[in-house]
């Protein structure tokens, strides 16, 4: 993840279905059943555990990821956000992301909230440099820092947009982009990343 602290945490189980058979026929059945079984996983169940864990370390869940490919990837970013009870402006250590990896692991398996029989990891760490914006909260704290927007519908026939955040209000994201103001509606932000500066 960059310059972001990251605890990674592989959960391996034993995948009963692939070795009932030596037979082609039933891989892929086990294959589609676990297909089937991922389209059904809760994000939301998963979330609300691990605002669980991330509340009793003083952190703030930012976003989660369920990743498919080789392998089985949860991603957990956690936030630790300015204010009284931040008043040094601290971000997310390594030690945070370990913690919270091992409390939130043995809530996922106990209760059950990850589909399907085969191993997966578990990986738990900051936004980073480059973090993504998702709140509208997001565009008002990081005012100041250079970000790159894109955009679902185009403003001033422009759908991607580099520039320094100015703030936001009434739906509105304010960015300047070489000496120029543009206000740029919420709702039209398709993606939006902070850019690293050095």
């Amino acid at each position: 993840m960059g310059a972001s602290p990251l605890f990674c945490w592989s959960r391996v189980t034993e995948p009963r279905d692939l070795y009932a058979s030596q037979g082609i026929c039933v891989r892929r059945q086990a294959l589609a059943a676990k297909r089937r079984c991922l389209k059904k996983m809760e994000l939301d169940r998963i979330r609300e555990a691990a605002e669980r864990v991330a509340h009793s370390e003083g952190l703030e869940v930012f976003d989660v990821e369920w990743k498919i490919g080789r392998d089985r990837f949860l991603r957990i970013y956690l936030d630790r956000l300015p204010g009284p009870a931040n008043p040094e402006g601290l971000g997310v250590s390594h030690s945070d992301c370990e913690r919270v990896s091992k409390h939130l692991s043995v809530i996922l398996d106990v209760e059950e909230l990850v589909p399907g029989s085969t191993s997966y990891t578990l990986e738990v760490s900051s936004p980073g440099l480059d973090r993504k914006l998702i709140k509208a909260a997001d565009y008002e704290r990081f005012a100041g820092r250079l970000a790159k927007i894109w955009l679902s519908e185009p403003v001033e026939n422009q759908k991607y947009l580099e520039g320094r955040l100015a703030g936001y209000s009434d739906g509105m994201v304010k960015l300047t982009v070489k000496d120029r103001e543009f206000s740029v509606p919420y709702a039209a932000i398709k993606k939006a990343n902070l850019k690293i500066e050095f």
